[in-house]
């Protein structure tokens, strides 16, 4: 029997009788839920279930139309989601003014490398200002200013832009606004951020100046699914760097801004490759997973690392162990 998952989002006002209303229609359709997971955050309700559609009772039209129907009636946005509808997987890039991140991933997808079976695209690039239309036209890319002229992102237009595209994957690529609860709410999971910092260390902004002032050695980059809590979604990725003695902003910027490309690119595929499961608030990597991710440090760097003194064990690991003193 084939196993299909789909993946089901309701988004609206917290009502009660909404999560009943939605699984009973399942239910008399002969669907199976698999996993359903419900928040509520600023008033705004969200519940994402993943059901498996292999033996529904109906056809994916209909329940696509019942699904509506149903949202319409009880004011809320429902959005149902068929994985095996297309093999490539689509992924949006949010951009602001920074290139450098952009354009790795705008690369990486033109040589094949953005999916680890080349089986991914980018349709669409949005900003919440208009400085990278240029870059997004150079790859071929379509290119929407969301912003006001400010930075402010009109979120609706968004969120019309990410359906329209049926994006599966949000990759904030330096993206210099926060994203609101109706925007995360509704791709819990699928948004992945990159943070010029070793998280939890240094949340918010000026990340790479916090470092200096707090006077650090290393310092690094992190990439994350995002959260309705700013920079404290699970951790994907992290890359490392030294920090010279009296280096200014803009030197420890220029270390970190290649690993920051490098962890949010390694996210996508470890994402779009299904490899990663997130458990408990932490990003663990799937026993089936075929990739051979870093993670953390290269391979060079941790064969680097001392493994000499530890604690209750002999210095050089032979001899006896050195008497304990108060």
């Amino acid at each position: 029997m084939t196993r299909e998952l789909t993946e089901i989002t309701v988004v609206g006002g917290d009502e009660t009788g909404l999560i009943a209303r939605v699984t009973s229609l399942l239910f008399e359709r002969g669907i199976n839920i698999e996993d359903l997971d419900q928040a509520v955050r600023d008033g705004v309700f969200r519940m994402t279930t993943r059901v498996d559609t292999a033996e529904m009772e109906t056809s994916k039209g209909e329940l696509r139309r019942a699904l509506a129907e149903l949202g319409r009636e009880l004011d809320v946005d429902i959005q149902v989601r068929f994985p095996s509808d297309r093999e490539a997987r689509r992924v949006a890039l949010l951009v602001t003014k920074e290139t450098h991140v952009p354009e790795a991933l705008l690369k990486a997808e033109a040589n094949g490398e953005l999916a680890d079976d080349g089986e991914a695209e980018i349709p669409v690039v949005i900003g919440n200002r208009g400085d990278l239309r240029s870059l997004a036209e150079r790859y071929d890319k379509p290119f929407y200013d969301v912003g006001d002229g400010s930075g402010n992102t009109d979120e609706k237009r968004l969120l019309d832009l990410l359906a329209e595209y049926d994006v599966d994957l949000i990759a904030l690529a330096r993206y210099m606004r926060i994203l609101s609860p109706e925007v995360v709410f509704r791709y819990e999971g699928r948004i992945i951020n990159v943070h010029p910092s070793l998280l939890p260390a240094f949340p918010g902004a000026e990340a790479y100046r916090q470092a200096k002032d707090a006077g650090v050695r290393i310092a690094g980059v992190t990439s994350h699914y995002v959260t309705t809590d700013l920079d404290q979604g699970p951790i994907i990725a992290q890359r490392a760097f030294d920090v010279p003695d009296g280096a200014e902003v803009a030197e420890i910027k220029r270390r970190g801004q290649p690993l920051e490309a490098e962890a949010l690119l390694e996210a996508v595929r470890l994402h779009l490759a299904d490899a990663i499961a997130v458990h408990r608030g932490t990003v663990h990597v799937r026993e089936s997973a075929e990739l051979d991710p870093s993670l953390g440090l290269p391979a060079a760097a941790r064969e680097a690392n001392p493994d000499d003194p530890v604690d209750g064990e002999p210095i050089g690991r032979s001899g006896p162990a050195a008497p304990e003193h108060d």
